[in-house]
């Protein structure tokens, strides 16, 4: 068995606490969702592609080392004029045999086995002991209806073998992506090479992280994809992909907007000033919605050409409101609930329990350990604030969970994180990210 993080790196981090107003510029390293988008898009395409600003972290080298497995050709560079690191993706034949290690990310245990389908050989899908009991069936039950082989003992999840044909038929199918807004993006990436592209149906309940999905088939179209989905006139809950060459593009990463999320956090909380350089005016990641969110829970946000500069009153108040659509941004939310002068409700959420942990327990176990009241709901939390006290707070080998704990702990003496190194999952250098922020 794999040795999780936690394991590797048990140690406690103690929380910077913050003696003052947060006055800082921080840098935001590229989105994980953009470049592990953008590289099985590249991979898949008829000629090589570039990614500036790629985000180098475990999730996206988990991507790039699976698709080297495949065949691909991946060149680390650094770009002219001072623009960054710059990954020259070369696209060839998919083959194997192979084996894909997924850690725990989501989006390589969900968007590679598709890829895989395309590839020549047996391709074997492992990964750390969490990732087996993250739901995959969707895209398993899926790729079986659209002509792939796939052995996995009939679980529905990891570990398990794709036996690629080098083609895939396509067509249509039914999914119930509930559970996972990744299982429709899934099929909708390697869709244009298969035979008879793809029409995805969700025929489950509410789907959640509809950003993600609005992602994925911006992308698509930028690389010459022809894709109709529900919000520009299709059937409700069907997306259609044609068959098609796809272009090989230059792109620049966006900064991870919901990496952000603690920085700005940190502003409300201390009555401070924080600026994140180059946060796009459109965008589709979910992090944007960071914007109206923690101005409702009191600060004022300005967006300018150096980019959003999020200001704090020192006033944290409740919040009642539906995460849905971006619930990656709930620990962060009740991390600065658990603040506030009145309670929240944060609603839509029930597909939390299914991500790197049980979010929704964590979350309620952690802030109530510290002095908190949180009780869950169906589909959600209900923070009650109480006057905290220092303690472990636990990761569960989550990277937003640990960073839920530094934002607690800005404002609660005495938090130790344990494992603030699963941070590196997206938000690598997080440690000293944070201490730089705090002048410390």
């Amino acid at each position: 068995m794999a040795m999780t993080e936690s394991s590797v790196h048990p140690a406690l981090w103690p929380a910077l606490y913050a003696t003052g107003a947060v006055e800082a510029t921080v840098t935001v390293p590229g989105s994980k969702s953009v470049t592990n988008r953008a590289l099985v898009l590249a991979a898949l395409a008829a000629e090589p592609g570039w990614l500036r600003r790629p985000l180098r972290s475990r999730d996206s080298f988990l991507m790039a080392e699976a698709l080297r497995a495949l065949g691909v050709g991946i060149e680390e560079g650094v770009g002219a004029d001072g623009e960054g690191e710059t990954w020259r993706v070369i696209p060839a034949g998919l083959h194997g045999p192979a084996s894909v290690d997924v850690g725990n990310a989501g989006t390589v245990m969900r968007f590679l086995p598709p890829v895989a389908a395309l590839a020549d050989g047996a391709v074997r899908f492992d990964g750390d002991p969490r990732s087996y009991e993250r739901p995959l069936n969707g895209v398993i039950d899926a790729l079986r209806v659209l002509g792939a082989r796939i052995d996995d003992d009939g679980r529905g999840s990891l570990p398990m073998t794709v036996h690629g044909s080098g083609a895939l038929d396509g067509g249509s199918v039914s999914i119930d992506a509930s559970s996972s807004s990744q299982f429709v993006s899934a099929l909708l990436l390697s869709a244009p090479r298969f035979n008879q592209g793809v029409e995805v149906r969700h025929i489950g309940g509410t789907l959640p992280s509809m950003p993600h999905i609005r992602m994925t088939v911006d992308m698509l179209r930028a690389v010459g994809a022809q894709v109709d989905e529900p919000e520009t006139g299709g059937e409700p809950n069907v997306w259609r992909v044609s068959p098609s060459a796809l272009l090989g593009r230059d792109l620049t990463v966006e900064p991870d907007l919901s990496n952000a999320q603690p920085f700005l956090a940190a502003a409300l909380i201390t009555g401070g000033r924080v600026t994140i350089p180059d946060w796009p005016e459109r965008t589709t990641q979910p992090g944007d919605a960071l914007r109206r969110i923690f101005t409702e829970m009191g600060g004022s946000c300005e967006l300018t050409e150096a980019g959003l500069t999020f200001t704090g009153t020192g006033r944290i108040h409740g919040i009642d409101t539906d995460l849905g659509e971006v619930g990656e941004l709930t620990p962060g939310i009740a991390a600065v609930a658990a603040l506030a002068d009145s309670p929240s409700t944060l609603r839509g959420v029930a597909h939390l329990r299914l991500h790197e942990t049980d979010r929704l327990a964590a979350l309620t176990k952690e802030i109530n350990e510290l002095g908190g009241d949180v009780t869950e709901t169906e589909d959600g939390l209900h923070i009650r604030p109480r006057p905290l006290h220092g303690g472990v707070f636990h990761t569960y080998d989550d990277h937003r969970m640990a960073t839920a704990g530094a934002v607690i702990g800005l404002a609660v003496e005495g938090v130790e994180i344990e494992n603030v190194a699963t941070t590196a999952k997206t938000l690598p250098d997080f440690p000293r990210m944070w201490a730089g922020m705090l002048g410390a």
